[in-house]
């Protein structure tokens, strides 16, 4: 990669969803309310999990770290958003901008990997229960999590370098809500191939990986439920997926349209829109999509919030 970043542009403002005032203090209302619920929702995950011995298993240490993550998700981008609702035009240093585009994109990266490890997770304790303990073992789990943000690292240090060498010539509002990659692209006057599609090419990458990971287990997972005779056992098994299967959906519908569809079609709304699902509302629903329909998590909250009646 070639160029360096232009002098004449030291910090960026981010133009927001929009600059009707009463829009802007709805707006404020509705999303300061979604990230309060998608904090308490995630941390009330995180803390249930370790406080409850029974969900002390790997496929809920993988759901702490999801909800963690999503924590992470929603943080870099959520009070800058709530911010610019409260202001007018918000400033950002070009370091800041770095910063937000590397949290955001090594945490989204972290949970692809998270729910493609989930999947397995449920592939090894379906088709293969007796060797369960040793496939997702404690060094494994380990490893797959170490491999989870490692490849969030790597992928945020990618979008980073490339923001870095490309040269903005004055233009410096960014037709968004936050420091996302497709928008600052447009706003350079630079040309460099490589770092038009080395982000997506990478981004994409890792999409089809995870995509491909979630596929093979279900695939596996299905063909083993099919083989159990009793209609009971079969909704069990399919019980311990759906809600894993909603999260899936939502999460790598909204990143894939985003990072992998041509520049040629790209639309700056469309993006926003998009954005703001998978950065602010997927967070929130997370949580909730995983204790409303997992009875053990349902049980070990009532039990905590029990106890914690009898010392009141």
């Amino acid at each position: 990669m070639t160029g360096k970043n232009s002098t004449s542009v030291t910090e960026f403002f981010i133009l927001g969803l929009t600059d009707d005032p009463i829009l802007c203090v709805f707006f404020f209302v509705v999303f300061l309310g979604i990230y309060i619920v998608m904090l308490l929702g995630n941390l009330s995950i995180i803390i249930v999990i370790q406080k409850s011995s029974q969900l002390h298993t790997p496929m809920y240490l993988f759901l702490s770290h999801l909800a963690f993550v999503d924590i992470g998700l929603s943080s870099s981008v959520t009070p800058l958003m709530l911010m610019n609702f409260l202001g007018d035009i918000i400033s950002i240093p070009l370091q800041g901008c770095v910063v937000q585009l590397c949290s955001l994109v090594g945490f989204g990266t972290a949970e692809c990997f998270l729910l493609a490890v989930m999947a397995y997770d449920r592939y090894a304790a379906i088709c293969s229960p007796l060797l369960y303990s040793t496939h997702m073992s404690t060094r494994v789990c380990s490893l797959l999590l170490i491999t989870s943000y490692l490849g969030g690292f790597v992928n945020a240090w990618t979008f980073a370098g490339c923001f870095l060498n490309l040269s903005f010539c004055g233009l410096n509002k960014i037709n968004h809500f936050f420091c996302d990659y497709p928008p600052l692209l447009k706003l350079s006057c630079s040309h460099v191939p490589l770092v038009e599609i080395l982000p997506s090419f990478s981004s994409g990458s890792i999409i089809v990986i995870a995509v491909l990971i979630i596929t093979i287990s279900y695939a596996y997972i299905l063909f083993s439920v099919l083989k159990i005779r009793s209609i009971e056992g079969r909704s069990k098994a399919f019980s311990t997926c759906t809600s894993h299967l909603t999260a899936v959906t939502l999460y790598f519908g909204t990143i894939a349209f985003i990072y992998v569809m041509p520049k040629s079609i790209y639309s700056t709304d469309q993006n926003k829109v998009v954005s703001l699902f998978y950065s602010a509302m997927i967070p929130m629903l997370n949580p909730l999509i995983y204790s409303l329909r997992n009875k053990e998590v349902k049980g070990a909250m009532k039990k905590l919030v029990g106890i914690k009646h009898l010392f009141l």
